[in-house]
Formats: structure tokens, C-alpha cells, sequence
């Protein structure tokens, strides 16, 4: 590998799997906050599941002249707004815009709902709206004003309510996280903004596949190979900048601990672990022990576009750091693609039904931007059980775009920053989580298929 900067440097600033600034926030996130951890059991509508006419599916680039500085620099994102809205007396529908206040160079996603209003003539849910729930999708090259539908029972005169922002957007800022519906007499009736809105995609690998899991023949070791799985970083066996409290385990360096990898049932366990015995690895004891599969030296599995899958139930312990990412084959970091994360040592998240993506960019070293998305997926997408059961990790890394799927959804879009590198995938339980116990629920990933389709750069 090809060394851009010192060790002590990598050790000191690599980010691998999001670094610290890949955290979910606390339950009780501001308005400002870029992800939304939403709680299970409301009803979502989704505007761009089922848009009438003028919907598209295709995507086009507003930022096609964006100077990217070589991975380096990222348009301004969007910040969400949402509008008053004045409606009739007596009005049986409600149409509040919700807008975005430039182009958006990554999918943003934005959950509204209605609340009680306020004052003296507060209108109150069941006797002067009907309760609404909506998820909403702004994504590269969406108009920049949507709408939500909320029916009206009995708005007289004075009468309001707030649609509000419950935990900020994925994806964006916020300008104002809340607003009021009012009945006003004279007012004039609201219209529908639904045209123009993309389609959300369906994976389906365009490239040639050039790489498909068989567990029955996997190897690996600590130095790799061409047909060879790695299991370390390429800068060694441990995350200090992270934080991490885990050893990444290779089973003939560390044969005291569990075996790190197995082949169980036709699929590949990647198992973290509280060690039994500590193992003393760069002047200190490790308590935990972590475990990576890459493709670092395995040519087969590199792409500079087209799709990686992978399908697997992830772990839950807290501590747990799940993650499916990918690095160029360089050795240089950033940039960096991490397709799927699973943030366990916060409280906030939920193994369950919560699911995150991100790009970060910059170079020797030095991060200098991120395109973060954290969401619920139960109530954005419908998708749920990771942990108890099998699904779908896709990203398709074309020119102009990247993009994200679960179980074939689409779940996220950026614009790709990163022009001509070639990329190996990484797929690890990390462990964060001191020097306490590291039980409780399962630390094992388990890998029941992967593969790797090449498109012509």
C-alpha cells in the first residue's frame, strides 16, 4: 500500500465507518439537527411513493458545473422551510408548502405532522383536523416546493393549528421547524404542488458482475491476496481516532479469543466479542475484540462505478458498530462511502428500524465535508427487522450520482464528489464501548450473499 502520510498521522485522523462526526443525535435533537430518529407507530404517507402526473424518473444534476476540487468540496445543502397558510372558513382541506431553499445536492428527508393549535380558538385534532403524518422526499433536481394535504372538519373563523418539524430533517437544515393553519374569512383555497417530483429508484445492477460471494471458498488472513479477504485496515488493527474499544481480530494472530470469522448455514458470521483474556496489542490490553473482512487486495471486488449488494442481518449489542463502507484501493483515506452503520454505542439508536448512509470528503488526512443520512426506515420506508432478519445494502456509484437502497428501495441520493478512484468494500462489527462488559442481544453480522457489478468508467 502506497503510504500518503505517516502512520501516527492515519491512526490520529482516519475516519473509517463515520468517525465521531457519524454519531446520531440524542433523542431530544434541535430543529438544526440533520438526521431524524423517529419513534415507531405513526402513520406515514409518503409524497413520492405515489405521485400523480408530472412525476419523473430520472434524475437530472443541477450540479453539473459544481466544482468538487477534487473530492475536496460539497455544494451548500438545503435548509427546509415550512409556509402559513391562511385557508376559508369552513374549508374541507388544508394545503401547507413545505420548501427547500436552493437546490439540494442530496436527498433530503423531511417528516411533518400536525399538532393542537393555540390562543383562544386553538383548533384541537378529531374536531378540526384530521391528524397527518407525512414523510416527504426532496432529492437532486426535485422542485423546491412540495405539499401536504391535511383535511378539515369544522375550521370557523380565527380558528388554527401547527404543523410542525418533530425532529428536524435528514439530510438538510431547518429554517423554521413550525407553522400555523388558520381559517380566514375571505381567504382563497390552497392548490396541490405535487408535479415534477422524482420517482424513487429500484436497484437493479446495470453493470457486469465481477464478483460474487461463494462462503464455502472464502479465505482469509492478515495480509490478503488476490482471491484473499484482509482482516485489518489498511493502517492496522485498531481505530484510536474513533474511539474504539476493539481489536481487530485476525484468527491465527489472536488464537486465544473466538474465532472471529465463520462459515455457518452457507453464510459468513463476522463475530465481535468480549474477550476471555485480554490480548496486549500496541502497548495496551484490548477488552473487546472487533472484526473486518476488505477487499483491499482482492482486484475482483474493486469498482470505479457500479454496484455493491450485500444481504445480512446485523447485529444489535449496544456497543456494536456495524458497518458496510468502501475506501480506495490507494490506501488514501478520505474519501470515503459508508452504505450501511449501525451506530450502537448511542443511545439514540435502533438496531431495529433505524438505518444510516454517508460520503466524506477530503484528502491527506484532513475531512472536509460529509453528506450524512440517518433515518428511521420503518416510518420512511416501510423496512424494518434489521437485526432480526435478512435484507438488502445496495449503493450504485455512478459519475454524476450515489446511490443508496434497502431490500431494492431507494433510500438516499447524493451527488458524487468523487471523480476516477477505485474502490474496495469493508464489511465489519466495530466495538465502542470502553472497558465495561460487551453483552447482551448478539455481536455477530451475519453475510448471506455478496456481490460486486463493474461499469465501464
Amino acid at each position: 500500500m502506497k503510504r500518503l502520510v505517516s502512520l501516527a498521522v492515519l491512526l490520529s485522523l482516519l475516519g473509517g465507518c463515520g468517525g465521531e462526526d457519524g454519531a446520531p443525535p440524542a433523542a431530544s435533537a434541535t430543529p438544526q439537527t440533520l438526521a431524524a430518529l423517529v419513534p415507531s407507530g405513526d402513520k406515514v404517507a409518503s409524497l413520492a411513493g405515489s405521485l400523480p402526473e408530472g412525476a419523473t424518473t430520472t434524475t437530472t444534476n443541477p450540479f453539473a458545473t459544481f466544482d468538487f476540487k477534487n473530492g475536496t468540496a460539497y455544494p451548500t445543502k438545503a435548509a427546509v422551510s415550512i409556509g402559513t397558510v391562511s385557508v376559508p372558513v369552513g374549508a374541507t382541506e388544508a394545503f401547507v408548502p413545505i420548501r427547500i431553499n436552493r437546490q439540494t445536492p442530496n436527498t433530503v428527508i423531511v417528516r411533518v405532522m400536525t399538532r393542537n393549535g393555540s390562543g383562544t380558538l386553538p383548533g384541537l385534532e378529531g374536531k378540526h383536523f384530521q391528524r397527518t403524518v407525512t414523510t416527504l422526499f426532496f432529492r437532486p433536481g426535485d422542485p423546491l416546493e412540495q405539499t401536504v394535504r391535511i383535511p378539515l372538519i369544522n375550521m370557523d373563523a380565527g380558528r388554527n393549528f401547527d404543523i410542525i418539524l418533530p425532529e428536524g430533517v435528514a439530510g438538510g437544515l431547518v429554517i423554521n421547524s413550525s407553522a400555523k393553519v388558520t381559517a380566514v374569512a375571505g381567504a382563497k383555497p390552497g392548490v396541490a404542488k405535487t408535479a415534477g417530483f422524482r420517482q424513487p429508484r429500484t436497484f437493479t445492477p446495470t453493470g457486469t458482475l465481477a464478483y460474487q460471494m461463494d462462503p464455502a471458498q472464502m479465505t482469509w488472513s492478515d495480509a490478503g491476496g488476490a482471491d484473499i479477504w484482509r482482516t485489518r485496515l489498511p493502517h492496522g488493527r485498531t481505530q484510536p481516532a474513533n474511539n474504539e474499544s476493539g481489536l481487530y481480530l485476525d484468527p491465527v494472530l489472536h488464537p486465544t479469543a473466538l474465532p472471529p470469522f465463520a462459515i455457518e448455514n452457507g453464510e459468513v458470521v463476522i463475530r465481535s466479542q468480549q474477550l476471555v483474556s485480554p490480548i496486549y496489542h500496541d502497548s495496551k490490553y484490548w477488552y473487546h475484540g472487533a472484526a473486518i473482512l476488505t477487499g483491499q487486495r482482492m482486484p475482483a471486488t474493486q469498482i470505479q462505478y457500479g454496484q455493491y449488494e450485500w444481504t445480512a442481518m446485523m447485529p444489535n449489542r449496544r456497543g456494536g458498530w456495524p458497518a458496510f463502507w468502501l475506501l480506495p484501493a490507494s490506501g488514501a483515506w478520505p474519501p470515503e462511502i459508508d452504505v450501511y452503520e449501525g451506530f450502537g454505542y448511542s443511545s439514540g439508536w435502533n438496531f431495529n428500524r433505524n438505518i444510516s448512509g454517508n460520503i466524506h470528503g477530503g484528502a491527506n488526512g484532513q475531512r472536509t465535508f460529509t453528506a450524512l443520512m440517518q433515518v428511521n426506515a420503518q416510518t420512511a420506508y416501510g423496512l424494518s427487522g434489521f437485526d432480526t432478519g435478512y435484507h438488502r445494502f445496495a449503493v450504485d456509484i455512478a459519475p454524476d450520482f450515489i446511490t443508496w437502497f434497502v431490500d431494492g428501495k431507494e433510500t438516499y441520493q447524493t451527488v458524487n464528489p468523487f471523480r476516477g478512484i477505485t474502490w474496495f468494500p469493508l464489511m465489519n462489527v466495530a466495538v465502542k464501548h470502553g472497558t465495561a462488559e460487551y453483552t447482551g442481544g448478539t455481536g455477530e453480522m451475519r453475510v448471506k450473499s455478496f456481490g460486486v457489478w463493474k461499469v465501464p468508467g
